[in-house]
């Protein structure tokens, strides 16, 4: 009898332990990724910079602001770009760059640039096929940094 006993608790053990596995499958699986994941990882944000850097150098609009940076300074500005964009969309990257404010201090940027900037990323954004709500959502977390920016 104790024999039956104990395999009856084992069953229910390892039904037990099945049931919370498959609860935990269950509950990974349902987390829709993140914007990270959405924008293709540090490869696919990557991607979007390039092309970005590419649109704004040639926006006859803002592109005075980009002349004469030597290649070092336009690879750092993509890595403190892509770094900047992947932390903002829950990647695990880290922004280590200088603070907005201290970044465009002197630089008297308008509204007028600011907003030709916002649609060379909305071209690079559609040139790399991102999904118009992804796009928002990204849109969404860079806006707040226009008071450190413009004007400064």
């Amino acid at each position: 009898m104790a024999g039956r006993a104990m395999r009856a608790v084992r069953v229910v053990r390892v039904v037990g332990v099945g049931l919370a596995l498959w609860a935990c499958a269950t509950t990974m699986a349902a987390k829709p990724p993140s914007l990270y994941q959405r924008l293709g990882g540090r490869e696919g944000i990557r991607g979007v910079v390039d092309e970005f850097v590419a649109v704004v150098v040639a926006d006859d609009r803002v592109k005075g602001r980009f002349t004469g940076l030597n290649p070092a300074a336009v690879e750092k500005l993509k890595t403190n770009l892509s770094d900047q964009i992947c932390e903002a969309a829950g990647g695990p990257c880290s922004y280590l760059g200088r603070d907005m404010k201290a970044t465009h201090r002197g630089m008297s940027i308008s509204d007028a640039e600011w907003s030709a900037t916002v649609e060379d990323l909305v071209k690079a954004l559609e040139k790399r096929k991102v999904a118009p709500e992804d796009q928002t959502a990204l849109l969404g977390l860079l806006g707040p940094m226009k008071a450190d920016i413009v004007g400064q």
